[in-house]
């Protein structure tokens, strides 16, 4: 799938002012102007992918981890590039190969001669923002190494437990037309992740953007000649973390979220539907949309514009649905037409 869906956080997207103000009323520096000022800066690199963007931003502030879906060459790594300069966050990058081994994502434990011991050696995980690029590409076993570290935000060798940094997030890439040499993700990683967000192709208009860029010398792997410098940090997700935190959810839209999750439950297209951890992601990432349109409340609006990103993948199809055509984004589109909204 690489079209645009009318539900992607784009097309409701918070307005991001002109010229935001970098301090609160209550004095000091304002996250929301911060973490806003985000867009600009990426845009300097990307072009377009407005979805993705606030997408990766909400799950940010959610703690949650994101899988990027396009083809090859819509700027997904070079996006997830760009946000962690703009972010002033440490960066690794793995690529997942079919030979990667559950040691090279996690560590391991490195016998010394010198002193006769063993000692820990920290694998790439151990970072605020991990690019796992192609992650489908690699076998289960080493899949599934990223599983601990996904929920507890933990890695645990020989028995011990080792956190890993504030923020930790995972980016993970996956192409949806190259099946060969690849390992679908089992239903439990998916469900790990809080958003799948769609890249789509670019519109002629963006392309031509793409290509004028180059025409005049734009370099991606050279980022600071682009002008992206660093808008906001690990402080800045930190406030605006405890500031969500604190938005009012009416009983009327949790039980909005609630209806929505059971009616796929329920769903003839589906063989399952979303599960209460699911439900529990929808209503993070709509206070999180909330928090970023400049509200201090939670609005159906905003439920459904997360419902996508953050259900599809949660969901199973029956085969012969599949044959038919349909597709998870049809079936959540549908129930959220059929589900009475509060007023």
């Amino acid at each position: 799938m690489t079209e645009q869906v009318p539900n992607e956080p784009s097309t409701q997207a918070p307005a991001t002012p002109t010229s935001p103000a970098l301090t609160s009323p209550e004095g000091g520096r304002d996250p929301r102007a911060a973490l806003t000022a985000l867009r600009a800066e990426i845009a300097k690199a990307v072009v377009g992918q407005d979805a993705a963007v606030t997408g990766l931003v909400v799950a940010l502030l959610c703690g949650g981890h994101v899988l990027l879906e396009g083809v090859p060459g819509v700027a997904k790594t070079l996006l997830i590039r760009t946000l962690s300069t703009a972010l002033s966050l440490e960066t690794k990058r793995i690529q997942f190969t079919p030979d990667l081994m559950p040691g090279d994502v996690t560590g391991s434990l490195v016998y010394d001669a010198r002193t006769a011991e063993f000692s820990f050696q920290p694998g790439p995980v151990f970072t605020n923002l991990l690019l796992a690029d192609e992650i489908n590409r690699t076998p289960p076993k080493t899949q599934s190494s990223l599983l601990e570290a996904m929920e507890e935000r933990q890695v645990t060798m020989d028995g011990t437990p080792r956190r890993l940094p504030v923020p930790f997030l995972v980016a993970a890439t996956q192409n949806p037309v190259e099946y060969e040499g690849t390992y679908p993700l089992p239903e439990a990683q998916l469900d790990r992740f809080l958003l799948k967000l769609v890249l789509p192709l670019p519109d002629r208009d963006q392309e031509f953007q793409v290509l004028s860029r180059h025409a005049a010398g734009f370099d991606p792997r050279d980022l600071a000649a682009a002008g992206v410098r660093p808008v906001a940090g690990p402080a800045d997700v930190a406030a605006a973390q405890a500031r969500i935190a604190k938005l009012t959810v009416s009983p009327e839209v949790l039980a909005y979220i609630v209806d929505i999750c059971r009616a796929t439950r329920q769903s003839p297209s589906l063989s399952i539907g979303v599960s209460p951890r699911g439900a529990t992601a929808l209503l993070n990432t709509s206070r999180a949309w909330a928090w970023l349109a400049g509200r201090d409340y939670v609005t159906p609006d905003d439920v459904k514009a997360l419902a996508l990103p953050t259900l599809r993948h949660r969901v199973q199809l029956r085969a012969e649905a599949e044959m038919e055509g349909v597709t998870a984004d049809t079936v959540i589109q549908a129930v959220l037409a059929q589900t009475p909204a509060p007023r």
